[in-house]
This record gives structure tokens, sequence and C-alpha cells, in this order.
């Protein structure tokens, strides 16, 4: 069920009329995209299919796959663009539908360690952190390859 006001349902809908350049695959509970900003190479959302506020929301076997399909998703996002770790964050503060957060971490990648929400938001989302159509069609092939190898 799509909520009218909910950004994740809009972006759902865009990737159903194949008119969302950041969709990279479809899994049986969630879409996996790429995030518009890509501060740290890589970073990948994962779409739950149901409109659901709480994890805890979603039926138990439902969620039991969402999770594990999560887990797959991370696992293919840190092989493709060759993590140092993985940070996976289900958050919903500012978009109430359950998504994951994925973010494949390097080294010295923000000037001081911690979670990426330490890193000033003007930098993370800067214009400069965009990828041209021809780098994202290149981090959708690489993460899609992956995302294959562990399906």
């Amino acid at each position: 069920m799509m909520e009218k006001n909910c950004e994740i349902c809009r972006r759902i809908a865009l990737i159903k009329e194949n008119k969302n350049p950041y969709f990279v695959k479809e899994l049986a509970t969630g879409y996996v995209v790429l995030g518009d900003n890509q501060y740290f190479k890589g970073y990948t959302l994962f779409l739950c299919k149901q409109h659901k506020t709480e994890l805890h929301f979603l039926e138990r076997a439902y969620e039991d796959q969402f999770l594990h399909e999560m887990s797959l998703v991370s696992e293919a996002v840190y092989h493709a663009f060759a993590a140092d770790k993985m940070n996976c964050e289900l958050l919903g503060n500012g978009d109430s539908h359950v998504h994951w957060h994925l973010f494949p971490r390097k080294k010295n990648d923000t000037p001081v360690p911690g979670p990426v929400w330490w890193l000033d938001r003007n930098i993370m989302y800067d214009d400069a952190n965009k990828l041209s159509a021809g780098e994202l069609q290149l981090f959708k092939d690489r993460l899609k390859r992956e995302l294959d190898k562990v399906l």
C-alpha cells in the first residue's frame, strides 16, 4: 500500500514506472537503489516494498526475509565498492517508511572517525557528490554483478 505523502513510496512508484535512475534491482521484499549523493562511494538504500513505519510492524516471515535480504545487499555493496567497513542504519525519522541506509566506509573517509551523520550536511549533500550519468551506470552495473553473486 502506497502512502500519498511518503517520499519512499514516491520513489518506489518511480521505479514501477521505470523512471527512477537510481534503481538497481528488485528483490522479494524491497528495492535496491543507489543514493542520490555519493560522498560515501556506493551509498545504497534498500527500500521495503510495504509501507510500514517500524520494522516490527512487518509480518514475522516477511520481516525475517527483509532482514536477510538487507544483509545480502550489504554484502554486495561491501564487495562492489571495496569497503573497509559497512554501516547499516534503519532510522525513519525523516521518511517514516522502513528502509535501510547502507554506507560502504573507508579508512579516514571523514575528518573525525564516527557515524556518517557527523559529517557536515553541506559536505555530504554537496552537488559535487552526485554522479554523472556514466558514473551512475558504472556503479549500478558493479552493484548488480555483486548482487547476482550473493543472491
